[in-house]
């Protein structure tokens, strides 16, 4: 190849199918990911090379995991931030959103938006600030 080779670029091109945009529901990077039930079934089955069998007896075969989808759901048994996974996968933040939104559409993971700071900070809180201020 030349020294031009654009190797990594298609490989994650691949990864993704050429998508750019996760499936559903957009997320950010501070979003927290965790994996569902479903999801240790798959990550055991994969390891021993078996088919997937839901809760009710029926096979169940998520299409297209790649390697990478399987280290994200072992990262994420834990919930973790999408900057994270993409740090441990080290993949850039645009692929990793895209194969977690694969995820996501199957049913291995749940996608937490963390609450806006309005919700979580009390208003006291920013009457002591406000009153605080007023006294320097």
């Amino acid at each position: 190849m030349t020294g031009d080779d654009p190797g990594p670029l298609v490989r994650l091109y691949g990864l993704t199918g050429g998508r750019a945009r996760p499936a559903g529901e957009s997320f950010d990077l501070v979003a927290i990911v965790t994996t569902t039930a479903a999801a240790t079934a798959v990550v055991a089955a994969a390891a021993a090379g078996a088919p997937v069998v839901t809760a009710a007896g029926a096979p169940a075969e998520p299409s297209g995991l790649v390697p990478e989808h399987l280290a994200a759901l072992a990262l994420c048994r834990r919930p973790a931030p999408v900057a994270d996974v993409a740090a441990h996968l080290r993949l850039p933040l645009n692929v990793t959103r895209v194969l977690l939104g694969d995820l996501r559409h199957q049913g291995l993971v749940t996608i937490d938006r963390p609450r806006p700071a309005a919700q979580t900070i009390d208003e006291n809180i920013y009457r002591e600030v406000l009153h605080g201020l007023r006294r320097l």
